[in-house]
């Protein structure tokens, strides 16, 4: 039977990436990535040469179709994406819904977990995490407004990732809302320049902007919002 497996990378330390994940990427006939250039740079790390095929949010059609095909013919694939768990806020989502739907048990899907911004941050934000919120990224224009009401209303903490070049806005855009919440942001988790901001939205915006005065944040960024 052709597997579809669902393998977590590294967020940025390398060494997370765990033995039995190397295992399946040594193992699968092709593998998966979002960015060749990217992903060929974490797998020559470890020594692993298999055949990359680019699937990410802009592949069409025939992308998707070549890639049922393999499986139809018994291949087995590894889908991973730049950095984290796959299918969440990325196109493996996208994939696994389509193979389940054009194949369904015909394929067997399997995870490979691994490194997650998003259960990296609720681990060490401090806030009860029984229950919480994962809505993604913002979005850029449209819905933009109720993308903030919905954070800001929730009666569970909020979990939702940002770019380096809307941080500063999207926490503007939450301070404007007049609702008192408390916020903690991390940076580049698990790389060399790893930090975590704690405080209110407004007192987190001046620690992020202190320490990238006049220029734009560097890296990633996910956050974890709840109302005080």
């Amino acid at each position: 039977m052709a597997v579809l497996y669902v393998v977590a990378t590294p967020i940025g330390n390398l060494s997370d990436i765990s033995k039995r994940a190397l295992d399946v990427l040594k193992s699968v006939d092709c593998i998966l990535c979002e960015d060749t250039r990217v992903s060929q740079k974490m797998l020559a790390h470890f020594a692993i040469e298999k055949p990359l095929v680019s699937y990410h949010q802009h592949s069409k059609v025939s992308k998707i179709n070549e890639i049922l095909a393999m499986l139809r013919d018994g291949k087995s694939l590894a889908v991973i994406s730049d950095a984290g768990t796959p299918g969440l806020s990325d196109p493996g989502g996208k994939l696994v819904e389509e193979v389940v739907r054009e194949l369904g048990d015909k394929v067997r899907i399997e995870p490979i977990p691994g490194s997650s911004a998003i259960t990296a941050i609720a681990s060490v934000c401090g806030f009860p995490m029984d229950r919480f919120l994962f809505l993604g990224f913002p979005p850029q224009k449209n819905k933009r407004r109720k993308f903030f009401e919905e954070v800001t209303t929730s009666k569970y903490p909020v979990i939702f990732y940002e770019s380096p070049y809307r941080i500063l806005k999207t926490l503007d855009d939450l301070s404007s809302q007049n609702i008192k919440m408390s916020v903690v942001i991390g940076r580049e988790l698990t790389k060399k320049f790893e930090t975590i901001y704690r405080g209110t939205i407004d007192e987190v915006f001046e620690a992020i902007k202190k320490d990238a005065p006049g220029r734009t944040p560097r890296g990633e960024f996910v956050a974890v919002v709840k109302k005080m």
